[in-house]
Protein backbone atom coordinates (compact mmCIF):
# COMPACT_ATOMS: atom_id res chain seq x y z
CA UNK A 1 0.00 0.00 0.00
CA UNK A 2 1.25 3.43 -0.89
CA UNK A 3 2.57 5.12 2.24
CA UNK A 4 2.82 8.69 3.44
CA UNK A 5 6.43 9.03 2.28
CA UNK A 6 5.35 8.57 -1.33
CA UNK A 7 2.76 11.34 -0.87
CA UNK A 8 5.42 13.64 0.59
CA UNK A 9 7.72 12.93 -2.35
CA UNK A 10 5.01 13.68 -4.93
CA UNK A 11 3.96 16.87 -3.15
CA UNK A 12 7.53 18.04 -2.63
CA UNK A 13 7.05 18.51 1.12
CA UNK A 14 8.10 16.75 4.30
CA UNK A 15 6.29 13.79 5.84
CA UNK A 16 5.46 16.04 8.81
CA UNK A 17 3.77 18.54 6.49
CA UNK A 18 1.67 15.80 4.90
CA UNK A 19 0.65 14.66 8.37
CA UNK A 20 -0.34 18.21 9.38
CA UNK A 21 -2.27 18.74 6.15
CA UNK A 22 -4.34 15.61 6.84
CA UNK A 23 -4.79 16.00 10.60
CA UNK A 24 -5.03 19.78 10.98
CA UNK A 25 -5.66 21.26 7.50
CA UNK A 26 -6.54 24.67 8.97
CA UNK A 27 -2.93 25.27 10.07
CA UNK A 28 -1.47 24.53 6.63
CA UNK A 29 -1.41 27.11 3.83
CA UNK A 30 -4.05 26.61 1.09
CA UNK A 31 -1.33 26.14 -1.54
CA UNK A 32 0.45 23.44 0.44
CA UNK A 33 -2.82 21.76 1.37
CA UNK A 34 -3.84 21.64 -2.30
CA UNK A 35 -0.48 20.07 -3.27
CA UNK A 36 -0.80 17.43 -0.57
CA UNK A 37 -4.39 16.54 -1.48
CA UNK A 38 -3.44 16.29 -5.14
CA UNK A 39 -0.55 13.99 -4.23
CA UNK A 40 -2.82 11.87 -2.02
CA UNK A 41 -5.20 11.43 -4.95
CA UNK A 42 -2.37 10.74 -7.38
CA UNK A 43 -0.77 8.14 -5.10
CA UNK A 44 -4.04 6.56 -4.11
CA UNK A 45 -3.08 6.98 -0.46
CA UNK A 46 -5.71 5.91 2.12
CA UNK A 47 -4.84 7.37 5.53
CA UNK A 48 -6.09 5.59 8.64
CA UNK A 49 -8.74 8.14 9.56
CA UNK A 50 -9.64 6.40 12.81
CA UNK A 51 -6.03 6.62 13.95
CA UNK A 52 -5.81 10.27 12.91
CA UNK A 53 -8.95 11.11 14.87
CA UNK A 54 -7.77 9.16 17.92
CA UNK A 55 -4.44 11.00 18.05
CA UNK A 56 -5.90 14.45 17.41
CA UNK A 57 -9.13 14.00 19.39
CA UNK A 58 -10.87 15.65 16.44
CA UNK A 59 -13.37 14.14 14.03
CA UNK A 60 -13.30 17.01 11.51
CA UNK A 61 -17.08 16.79 11.30
CA UNK A 62 -19.40 19.75 11.88
CA UNK A 63 -23.09 19.36 12.69
CA UNK A 64 -25.36 21.87 10.92
CA UNK A 65 -28.87 22.28 12.32
CA UNK A 66 -31.21 23.69 9.64
CA UNK A 67 -34.86 24.54 10.40
CA UNK A 68 -35.86 23.50 6.87
CA UNK A 69 -33.87 22.71 3.76
CA UNK A 70 -36.94 23.58 1.69
CA UNK A 71 -36.29 27.29 2.30
CA UNK A 72 -34.20 28.72 -0.53
CA UNK A 73 -32.38 31.16 1.77
CA UNK A 74 -31.14 28.33 3.97
CA UNK A 75 -30.09 26.41 0.87
CA UNK A 76 -27.68 29.25 0.08
CA UNK A 77 -26.41 29.33 3.68
CA UNK A 78 -25.74 25.58 3.50
CA UNK A 79 -23.84 26.09 0.25
CA UNK A 80 -21.55 28.58 1.99
CA UNK A 81 -21.05 26.18 4.92
CA UNK A 82 -20.14 23.24 2.71
CA UNK A 83 -17.74 25.29 0.62
CA UNK A 84 -15.91 26.72 3.65
CA UNK A 85 -15.85 23.40 5.51
CA UNK A 86 -14.38 21.57 2.55
CA UNK A 87 -11.68 24.20 2.17
CA UNK A 88 -10.70 23.66 5.80
CA UNK A 89 -10.78 19.88 5.64
CA UNK A 90 -14.06 19.37 7.50
CA UNK A 91 -17.08 17.26 6.68
CA UNK A 92 -20.67 18.45 7.22
CA UNK A 93 -23.44 16.50 8.94
CA UNK A 94 -26.58 18.24 7.70
CA UNK A 95 -29.66 17.90 9.89
CA UNK A 96 -33.08 19.05 8.62
CA UNK A 97 -34.68 19.54 12.04
CA UNK A 98 -37.98 21.26 11.14
CA UNK A 99 -37.54 23.24 14.36
CA UNK A 100 -37.88 20.12 16.53
CA UNK A 101 -36.01 20.81 19.77
CA UNK A 102 -35.67 17.15 20.75
CA UNK A 103 -34.18 16.36 17.35
CA UNK A 104 -31.74 19.28 17.59
CA UNK A 105 -30.63 18.17 21.06
CA UNK A 106 -30.10 14.63 19.78
CA UNK A 107 -27.92 15.79 16.90
CA UNK A 108 -25.94 18.16 19.15
CA UNK A 109 -25.12 15.18 21.40
CA UNK A 110 -22.87 13.92 18.59
CA UNK A 111 -20.32 16.40 19.97
CA UNK A 112 -20.45 14.90 23.46
CA UNK A 113 -20.01 11.41 22.03
CA UNK A 114 -17.04 12.56 19.92
CA UNK A 115 -18.75 11.92 16.61
CA UNK A 116 -18.52 15.61 15.67
CA UNK A 117 -16.46 18.60 16.80
CA UNK A 118 -19.00 21.40 16.86
CA UNK A 119 -22.40 22.71 15.83
CA UNK A 120 -23.66 25.49 13.57
CA UNK A 121 -27.20 26.29 14.68
CA UNK A 122 -29.35 28.30 12.25
CA UNK A 123 -32.26 28.74 14.66
CA UNK A 124 -32.73 30.57 17.96
CA UNK A 125 -32.40 27.55 20.23
CA UNK A 126 -29.53 26.15 22.33
CA UNK A 127 -29.44 22.38 21.68
CA UNK A 128 -26.85 21.62 24.36
CA UNK A 129 -27.95 20.45 27.79
CA UNK A 130 -26.69 22.18 30.94
CA UNK A 131 -25.37 18.82 32.12
CA UNK A 132 -23.13 18.45 29.07
CA UNK A 133 -22.03 22.10 29.08
CA UNK A 134 -22.72 23.85 32.41
CA UNK A 135 -22.76 27.65 32.78
CA UNK A 136 -19.36 29.14 32.02
CA UNK A 137 -18.30 26.34 29.68
CA UNK A 138 -17.35 27.30 26.13
CA UNK A 139 -19.96 25.89 23.78
CA UNK A 140 -18.55 24.41 20.56
CA UNK A 141 -21.28 26.20 18.62
CA UNK A 142 -21.98 29.18 16.40
CA UNK A 143 -25.53 30.55 16.25
CA UNK A 144 -26.17 32.08 12.81
CA UNK A 145 -29.04 33.74 10.93
CA UNK A 146 -31.79 33.49 13.57
CA UNK A 147 -29.98 34.04 16.86
CA UNK A 148 -30.82 33.91 20.53
CA UNK A 149 -30.95 37.26 22.35
CA UNK A 150 -28.65 35.89 25.05
CA UNK A 151 -26.76 33.38 22.94
CA UNK A 152 -24.19 31.43 24.99
CA UNK A 153 -21.88 31.33 21.98
CA UNK A 154 -20.64 33.63 19.18
CA UNK A 155 -23.28 34.72 16.66
CA UNK A 156 -23.49 35.73 13.00
CA UNK A 157 -26.51 37.85 12.19
CA UNK A 158 -28.01 40.73 10.24
CA UNK A 159 -29.35 43.94 11.76
CA UNK A 160 -32.89 42.88 10.88
CA UNK A 161 -34.50 45.86 12.59
CA UNK A 162 -32.46 48.38 10.59
CA UNK A 163 -32.99 46.45 7.34
CA UNK A 164 -36.78 46.28 7.77
CA UNK A 165 -36.87 49.95 8.62
CA UNK A 166 -35.01 50.78 5.39
CA UNK A 167 -37.38 48.64 3.33
CA UNK A 168 -40.40 50.37 4.89
CA UNK A 169 -38.82 53.79 4.45
CA UNK A 170 -38.40 52.97 0.76
CA UNK A 171 -42.16 52.42 0.47
CA UNK A 172 -42.86 55.61 2.41
CA UNK A 173 -40.53 57.56 0.11
CA UNK A 174 -42.75 56.44 -2.80
CA UNK A 175 -45.73 58.09 -1.14
CA UNK A 176 -47.25 55.02 0.52
CA UNK A 177 -48.80 55.57 3.93
CA UNK A 178 -51.08 52.58 4.22
CA UNK A 179 -48.51 49.78 4.29
CA UNK A 180 -49.39 46.21 5.15
CA UNK A 181 -46.94 43.76 6.68
CA UNK A 182 -46.84 39.98 6.37
CA UNK A 183 -44.85 38.68 9.30
CA UNK A 184 -42.80 35.55 9.95
CA UNK A 185 -43.35 32.87 12.62
CA UNK A 186 -44.65 34.25 15.90
CA UNK A 187 -41.79 32.95 18.07
CA UNK A 188 -38.97 33.97 15.75
CA UNK A 189 -36.64 36.82 16.79
CA UNK A 190 -36.49 37.72 13.09
CA UNK A 191 -40.22 38.41 13.10
CA UNK A 192 -39.96 40.60 16.18
CA UNK A 193 -36.98 42.61 14.92
CA UNK A 194 -38.36 43.12 11.41
CA UNK A 195 -41.74 44.22 12.76
CA UNK A 196 -39.98 46.67 15.07
CA UNK A 197 -38.07 48.12 12.11
CA UNK A 198 -41.34 48.49 10.20
CA UNK A 199 -42.89 50.29 13.16
CA UNK A 200 -39.79 52.50 13.56
CA UNK A 201 -40.20 53.72 9.99
CA UNK A 202 -43.92 54.41 10.44
CA UNK A 203 -43.31 56.31 13.65
CA UNK A 204 -40.57 58.44 12.10
CA UNK A 205 -42.98 59.39 9.29
CA UNK A 206 -45.85 60.14 11.72
CA UNK A 207 -47.90 57.25 10.35
CA UNK A 208 -50.10 55.60 12.96
CA UNK A 209 -49.77 51.84 13.33
CA UNK A 210 -52.91 50.02 12.16
CA UNK A 211 -53.02 46.51 13.64
CA UNK A 212 -55.37 45.43 10.83
CA UNK A 213 -52.45 45.75 8.44
CA UNK A 214 -50.32 43.21 10.35
CA UNK A 215 -50.83 39.64 9.13
CA UNK A 216 -49.23 36.40 10.36
CA UNK A 217 -47.06 34.24 8.15
CA UNK A 218 -44.38 31.56 8.33
CA UNK A 219 -41.92 32.53 5.58
CA UNK A 220 -43.63 30.25 3.00
CA UNK A 221 -45.31 31.31 -0.29
CA UNK A 222 -48.59 29.81 0.93
CA UNK A 223 -48.71 32.05 4.00
CA UNK A 224 -47.93 35.09 1.85
CA UNK A 225 -50.77 34.15 -0.49
CA UNK A 226 -53.22 33.72 2.40
CA UNK A 227 -52.24 36.93 4.17
CA UNK A 228 -52.44 38.94 0.95
CA UNK A 229 -55.99 37.65 0.57
CA UNK A 230 -56.80 39.07 3.99
CA UNK A 231 -55.19 42.42 3.25
CA UNK A 232 -56.83 43.03 -0.13
CA UNK A 233 -60.23 42.18 1.38
CA UNK A 234 -60.00 45.12 3.80
CA UNK A 235 -62.45 47.98 3.23
CA UNK A 236 -59.42 50.24 2.93
CA UNK A 237 -56.77 48.00 1.48
CA UNK A 238 -53.05 48.86 1.65
CA UNK A 239 -51.28 50.50 -1.26
CA UNK A 240 -48.09 48.62 -0.37
CA UNK A 241 -47.14 45.41 1.44
CA UNK A 242 -43.83 44.63 3.10
CA UNK A 243 -43.23 40.90 3.50
CA UNK A 244 -40.64 39.52 5.93
CA UNK A 245 -39.40 37.03 3.33
CA UNK A 246 -39.21 36.87 -0.46
CA UNK A 247 -41.11 33.60 -0.57
CA UNK A 248 -44.07 35.22 1.20
CA UNK A 249 -43.81 38.20 -1.14
CA UNK A 250 -43.98 35.94 -4.19
CA UNK A 251 -47.04 34.22 -2.74
CA UNK A 252 -48.61 37.62 -2.02
CA UNK A 253 -48.04 38.83 -5.58
CA UNK A 254 -49.73 35.70 -6.91
CA UNK A 255 -52.88 36.36 -4.86
CA UNK A 256 -52.94 40.09 -5.68
CA UNK A 257 -52.83 39.33 -9.40
CA UNK A 258 -55.50 36.63 -9.09
CA UNK A 259 -57.76 39.31 -7.60
CA UNK A 260 -57.38 41.37 -10.78
CA UNK A 261 -55.05 43.91 -9.18
CA UNK A 262 -51.72 45.01 -10.59
CA UNK A 263 -48.27 45.06 -8.98
CA UNK A 264 -47.03 47.74 -8.51
CA UNK A 265 -49.72 49.96 -10.07
CA UNK A 266 -52.36 49.03 -7.48
CA UNK A 267 -50.23 47.52 -4.71
CA UNK A 268 -46.47 47.70 -4.31
CA UNK A 269 -44.77 44.66 -2.77
CA UNK A 270 -41.36 44.37 -1.11
CA UNK A 271 -39.66 41.29 0.32
CA UNK A 272 -36.65 40.27 2.36
CA UNK A 273 -33.69 37.93 1.54
CA UNK A 274 -33.07 38.45 -2.22
CA UNK A 275 -33.40 34.78 -3.11
CA UNK A 276 -32.55 33.72 -6.66
CA UNK A 277 -36.20 33.87 -7.77
CA UNK A 278 -36.58 37.48 -6.60
CA UNK A 279 -35.09 39.01 -9.73
CA UNK A 280 -37.13 36.69 -11.99
CA UNK A 281 -40.55 37.07 -10.36
CA UNK A 282 -43.24 38.98 -12.24
CA UNK A 283 -42.57 41.78 -11.63
CA UNK A 284 -38.99 41.54 -10.32
CA UNK A 285 -39.08 41.91 -6.54
CA UNK A 286 -37.81 44.83 -4.49
CA UNK A 287 -36.12 43.30 -1.47
CA UNK A 288 -33.47 43.41 1.23
CA UNK A 289 -30.45 41.43 0.05
CA UNK A 290 -28.62 39.60 2.79
CA UNK A 291 -25.39 37.66 2.09
CA UNK A 292 -26.65 34.12 2.65
CA UNK A 293 -23.49 32.32 1.56
CA UNK A 294 -21.42 34.62 3.80
CA UNK A 295 -23.48 33.51 6.81
CA UNK A 296 -22.34 29.96 6.11
CA UNK A 297 -18.70 30.75 5.38
CA UNK A 298 -18.29 33.01 8.40
CA UNK A 299 -20.01 30.51 10.71
CA UNK A 300 -17.53 27.80 9.70
CA UNK A 301 -14.51 30.07 10.14
CA UNK A 302 -15.74 31.23 13.55
CA UNK A 303 -16.52 27.71 14.75
CA UNK A 304 -13.05 26.48 13.84
CA UNK A 305 -11.61 29.43 15.78
CA UNK A 306 -13.68 28.37 18.81
CA UNK A 307 -12.49 24.77 18.44
CA UNK A 308 -8.91 26.03 18.33
CA UNK A 309 -9.46 27.79 21.66
CA UNK A 310 -9.40 31.34 20.32
CA UNK A 311 -11.58 34.28 21.36
CA UNK A 312 -14.34 34.94 18.82
CA UNK A 313 -16.49 38.08 18.65
CA UNK A 314 -20.07 38.32 17.37
CA UNK A 315 -20.41 39.35 13.73
CA UNK A 316 -23.06 41.51 12.06
CA UNK A 317 -23.17 41.16 8.27
CA UNK A 318 -24.19 43.95 5.87
CA UNK A 319 -27.44 44.18 3.90
CA UNK A 320 -28.51 46.10 0.80
CA UNK A 321 -31.88 47.44 -0.33
CA UNK A 322 -32.42 46.28 -3.92
CA UNK A 323 -35.08 48.33 -5.69
CA UNK A 324 -36.85 46.54 -8.54
CA UNK A 325 -40.12 46.83 -10.45
CA UNK A 326 -42.48 45.50 -7.76
CA UNK A 327 -42.55 48.88 -6.00
CA UNK A 328 -43.58 52.21 -7.50
CA UNK A 329 -44.98 55.64 -6.61
CA UNK A 330 -48.32 55.48 -4.81
CA UNK A 331 -51.28 56.41 -6.99
CA UNK A 332 -54.07 58.40 -5.30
Amino acid sequence: MTNIRKVAELAGVSVATVSRALKSPDIVSPTTREKVLKAVDQAGYKPNLMAVQFRSQRTYNLVVLVPTIANTFFARVISGIQEAAQERGYGVLLCNTLGNEAMETQYASLVSTRQADGVIQLRAFNPFSEKAFPDGAVLPMINACEVLDDAPCPTVKLDNRAAAREATEHLISLGHRRIGMIKGPRRSPLTRDRQQGYQDALSAADIALDECLLCPGDFTPRSGYQSAETLIALAERPTAIFCESDEMAIGAISRIKEAGLRVPEDISVAGFDDIAFASYSDPPLTTIAQPAEAFGREAVAMLIEVLEGRQVDNLVLPYTLVSRASTATCRP
